[in-house]
């Protein structure tokens, strides 16, 4: 009934989309006018992400060097943002393991460790599940994971209750391990959700941002400061580190989890370095109200940043998919004493195109022959490296297209893109 009352109001009083190719001819500007509800920010920067957006200026009069002429990218976002839009008003789910119309989708959260995605991946192998799509993250000794699997014999989703869980009660052994301090997640859910999003919000509610005891204040870590103007019923965020894609995603997830509004921001990129402002209220009206509350914002915020950047020497695998690929790759990287900190999965039209980011387990430099042995053991066209051992052990691993973003809005009920291309 809620759902209902909700979607009336918005076809009521719905955003007003504006999609401009002509004021400028190397710009495409997007305009969502709109009440600033909670949420909506997340929304719009949500449905641009996926479409691989790449977003450079918010103010007309600095002119990008592209047009976006796709009409089926233009309409989609229109009925995206728009009165029609169907997109879920509450994202807050439970973990666990929920039936959609094709897949299982398996969201677990635990401590991390080496060859952990391995022995997940045998479990699902075991239970003769094929894991076609799925991303696993890993931060500050926490590993969130959602995957999507398809019953071995029938292709679709697993109907059995009693084998669900199996599922369930084997996966949480296996994420529980030898840490009884913190606890494992698989839980049954429903309804669908937007995997990123998920993992973020997995990893706050596990509390991956809380600093372990002696842990390194390294100057690697993002800047971020929260201040307070005595003038302002509002709170400042401000943000420097290392730009990269889905960085202005990554945060604005974190403040809509964390209850707070952003009702001014701008987000502009230097050359290598992101620089981001926002001003905020907590949904209650209120401003940051204590020392303790600010310290949490900026340690969330910090880990929103870093739970992306992948560690590690990046593989890509390429070929036809079968039950237990992933179990088998898997396996011969923790036969090899290297640990997997970010994957992500997917499977199309029958082939598999897989991502690793690996990085030895004892913590020294990834050995190149270590590399050489497993491309011979897998194949050297079917796993290739991306960069040198030696560079991934210099820096971390990020994808080579950028997000970036200036401007983001002027007012309150107000938000103005300057869509160049897409960096797919």
């Amino acid at each position: 009934m809620d759902d209902e009352y909700q979607k009336l109001i918005r076809r009521m009083n719905p955003p007003r989309v504006v999609i401009d190719n002509e004021s400028c001819k190397n710009a495409t500007v997007i305009q969502v006018d709109s009440a600033n509800k909670q949420g909506i920010l997340l929304e719009v920067v949500q449905i641009l992400t996926d479409l691989n957006l790449m977003i450079t200026k918010a103010m007309i009069h600095d002119v990008p060097d592209y047009v976006m002429t796709d009409e089926g990218i233009l309409e989609y976002i229109e009925k995206s943002l728009g009165p029609d839009s169907c997109f879920a008003s509450s994202m807050r789910r439970s973990v666990g393991v929920k039936s959609e119309s094709n897949h299982t989708a398996i969201e677990l959260t635990g401590t991390d460790r080496p060859g952990l995605l391995s022995e997940v991946s045998a479990v699902l192998a075991h239970l003769k599940c094929n894991v076609v799509n799925a991303e696993v993250w890993t931060h500050n000794t926490r590993a969130a994971a959602v995957m999507q699997v398809t019953d071995e014999t029938t292709g679709g989703p697993i109907a059995d209750q009693e084998r669900l869980t199996m599922v369930k009660r084997l996966l949480c052994n296996v994420l529980k391990g030898s840490n009884k301090s913190r606890e494992a997640k698989t839980v049954v859910s429903h309804g669908s959700t937007h995997t990123e999003r998920r993992l973020h919000q997995m990893m706050f509610d596990d509390r991956d941002y809380e600093r372990m005891d002696g842990e390194d204040d390294s100057s690697e870590r993002p800047s971020v400061n929260v201040v307070n103007w005595n003038d302002k019923d509002y709170s400042v965020v401000t943000i420097r580190c290392k730009d990269r894609p889905k960085l202005l995603f990554d945060i604005v997830c974190t403040l809509t989890d964390m209850q707070y509004v952003v009702f001014h921001g701008n987000v502009e990129t230097q050359g290598p370095e992101a620089y981001q402002e926002y001003c905020i209220r907590h949904i209650d009206g209120s401003p940051v109200k204590s020392d303790a509350e600010r310290q949490r914002v900026v340690q969330c915020l910090e880990a929103a940043i870093q739970r992306r950047v992948s560690e590690g020497l990046k593989l890509e695998l390429c070929t036809t998919d079968r039950v237990g690929l992933l179990s088998d790759v898997t396996r011969i990287f923790r036969e090899n004493s290297l640990s997997v900190t970010r994957a992500e999965v997917t499977t199309r039209a029958g082939k598999a195109v897989n991502t690793f980011y690996v990085r030895d387990a004892s913590g020294y430099p990834v050995d190149p022959k270590i590399i050489d042995s497993i491309r011979q053991t897998i194949g050297q066209t079917i796993l290739r490296v991306k960069g040198t051992p030696e560079e991934s052990n210099q820096a971390p691993q990020e994808s080579p297209t950028r997000f970036l973003f200036g401007g983001l809005f002027k007012s309150r009920s107000f938000c103005n893109f300057g869509l160049v291309r897409s960096y797919s």
